[in-house]
Formats: C-alpha cells, sequence, structure tokens
C-alpha cells in the first residue's frame, strides 16, 4: 500500500496502482452519485465535477502528494453533494439556488432577447439549436426555454405540427418493443426466459427460418408474435 502514501518518487507498478485504484474509486463515486450527474450537469454537478477532477489529477501525476488524502477528500464533498442533492428536493428556496428556473427564449414566435441576454447564449446559438431540432424558422415556436441543464426545450405552434392519426381519429395498434434475443452471436438467456422460450427454441427457429446458426448472427429481435427479425455481420 506504499502507492498510498507521498513520497519522491513512485516506480512504474506503483504508478499503475494509483491510475487503478483512482478510476474505480471514480466509478463508485458516479454510482454514488446517480444517474441525475451524468444525464444532467447542473450547477450543483457542475462544481463537483469541477473540484473531483483537480483533487484526483494532482496525486495521479504528482509523488509527492499521497492518494489517500485525495480519495478521503472526494468522499466528503460526496457527502457534502448528496446532501446538496436531498435539500433541494426537500426546501425550494435552496432549489431555486442551485436549479434556476427555465428562460425563455422565443414565445409566440417572437425572440426574447432578453431572455437570450439572461441565458447568455448568442442568436447563433439558438438558430443552431432549431437547426438540430430539424425547425427552419423561429415563428413555428410557441415556446422555446433554456433549461437548468443548458439544453432549450422547444414546443412546436399547432399548425406547424404534424398529423397524428388520433388527429384523424384513426384506430392504431398497440405497440410492443421488440425484445433482443441475440446480440452479437450470443444469445439473452433472461430475455428468453421472459418471453416463455429457450435456447432449444430459438436456435431451431433461426434454423428453419434462416438457415443460420446463432453465432453468424449480430443481432436479433423478436417481436409480440413471435417473429424473428435478424441482422447479420456486414464486412
Amino acid at each position: 500500500m506504499d502507492f498510498f502514501q507521498s513520497q519522491e518518487s513512485l516506480t512504474e507498478i506503483q504508478w499503475i496502482l494509483r491510475a487503478i485504484v483512482s478510476f474505480f474509486f471514480l466509478l463508485l463515486v458516479a454510482k454514488l452519485m446517480g444517474q441525475r450527474s451524468l444525464s444532467q450537469l447542473r450547477l450543483l454537478d457542475f462544481v463537483m465535477a469541477l473540484i473531483i477532477g483537480n483533487i484526483i489529477a494532482h496525486p495521479l501525476s504528482d509523488p509527492e502528494l499521497d492518494l489517500k488524502g485525495s480519495l478521503t477528500t472526494i468522499t466528503v464533498l460526496v457527502f457534502l453533494y448528496l446532501i446538496g442533492v436531498f435539500a433541494s428536493l426537500k426546501w425550494s428556496m435552496f432549489r431555486k439556488f442551485v436549479e434556476s428556473s427555465p428562460i425563455p427564449l422565443i414565445k409566440d414566435g417572437q425572440i426574447m432577447y432578453k431572455g437570450l441576454s439572461k441565458a447568455r447564449i448568442s442568436l447563433d446559438v439558438l438558430l443552431s439549436e432549431l437547426r438540430k431540432e430539424k425547425i427552419e424558422a423561429p415563428e413555428k415556436i410557441s415556446l422555446a426555454l433554456w433549461e437548468p441543464d443548458g439544453t432549450i426545450s422547444f414546443f412546436i405552434n399547432p399548425q406547424h405540427q404534424a398529423v397524428t392519426p388520433s388527429d384523424l381519429q384513426l384506430v392504431t395498434k398497440a405497440f410492443h418493443y421488440p425484445s433482443t434475443i441475440i446480440k452479437e452471436g450470443k444469445m439473452d438467456l433472461n430475455e428468453l426466459k421472459r418471453t416463455g422460450k429457450d435456447e432449444l427454441w430459438l436456435t431451431n427457429e433461426i434454423k428453419n427460418t434462416y438457415n443460420l446458426g446463432v453465432k453468424e448472427i449480430l443481432l436479433a429481435t423478436m417481436d409480440h408474435n413471435d417473429h424473428i427479425k435478424i441482422f447479420l455481420y456486414v464486412k
């Protein structure tokens, strides 16, 4: 455990051990912080990402800094982060401080210049986001909001929305998500069990329908009628 302590120099093995321990420790930290910190970079998450990255980087490049101190500091910070997340759920005043309200950028087809200034984004950024959503003109937007995580939510004016089957009062079939039963030449036994099928049934079905072996298939899905669709390796 000498690689934990500060030293004048570290051997190659000790550097490797520091990197391995730090890597798995950060995986554990990310798991404890939850999916929110991975999918949304809000104020609290942004501050934590900066601090943790700075703390863990130094002992990975400087042998005179011990690793134990950095891991201890990060553990305390994660504990404080979880308290902050709990506080934001419990007390609205704290939540308003760390998670600002959405800022209107477009309203009834009109660009809100004050909103752009408040969100600190340029008109070019707004137009770029419109293009990403395949929206060619701001006047088609009823409302666009700058969200606390840095994304923009667009609500299209009903006059410019695509017609749906419900608008035409058409009866549609119920949605069924296909089951993935083969991935990269391997059966997903848990998914097969969930659908009430077994390995023998799948092997025979693939052989009889496509004259293929399981290992030859990149991906295979099955719908609610037990119809199997396959995707082969394409070189």
